[in-house]
């Protein structure tokens, strides 16, 4: 299983250097930048946003309001009125990071694979596997219950581990819920 994370790790980092030489070489792509102008309401014209793909320097109302919704005395007052800002974003990044979080997100969907199937089936096989190896061990003893204690105690002790564990959290959920009624509702502080 290990060799199957370590060649989807490898197999989603490939992937990604790919997409980054694929989009590294590419010239700076035109939906990447743009003008954005907000013209508010001009006297019977509406408010309205405009969007156009030209340089820095040519980013403001003349260049980026097309048609002009006002005639030829009022675009000066018009376009006195309307905020125009340069915005440059990068597609590369966005897709880098989109590929990184799918990766993340397919190493978590396997190691839940891993969690729910898997693990359980060595489990069986790794305790199974021993409990075997007891039993064969028992067998060629002499006294064939002197060890018959010992043997029950060990396959015990697992599960019993869990349940000590369990019980040590139960025990200290009810602790911590009387800590807080004796804070909360008694105004009380425990020593």
């Amino acid at each position: 299983m290990a060799a199957r994370c370590g060649a989807w790790v490898r197999l989603c980092s490939l992937l990604a250097l790919a997409a980054l030489a694929g989009l590294g070489a590419e010239a700076k792509n035109s939906e990447d930048v743009r003008c954005k102008c907000i013209c508010p309401p001009y006297k019977d014209h509406s408010g309205h946003i405009y969007n156009k793909n030209v340089s820095q320097k040519d980013c403001d109302c003349l260049h980026v309001v097309e048609p002009m919704p006002v005639p030829g005395p009022d675009v000066e007052a018009y376009c006195l009125r309307c905020e125009c800002k340069y915005e440059e974003r990068s597609s590369v990044t966005i897709k880098v990071t989109i590929i990184i979080y799918l990766s993340i997100l397919g190493l978590l969907l396997l190691y839940m694979v891993y969690l729910t199937l898997v693990e359980p089936i060595l489990k069986r096989r790794l305790f199974g596997h021993s409990q075997l190896i007891q039993s064969d061990e028992d067998i060629g003893d002499h006294q064939p219950f002197a060890n018959a204690h010992d043997v029950l105690a060990r396959s015990r002790s697992r599960a019993n581990v869990l349940n000590k564990v369990e019980y040590a959290q139960q025990r200290w959920k009810l602790q911590v819920q009387e800590q807080r009624k004796s804070v909360f509702d008694r105004h009380v502080v425990l020593s």
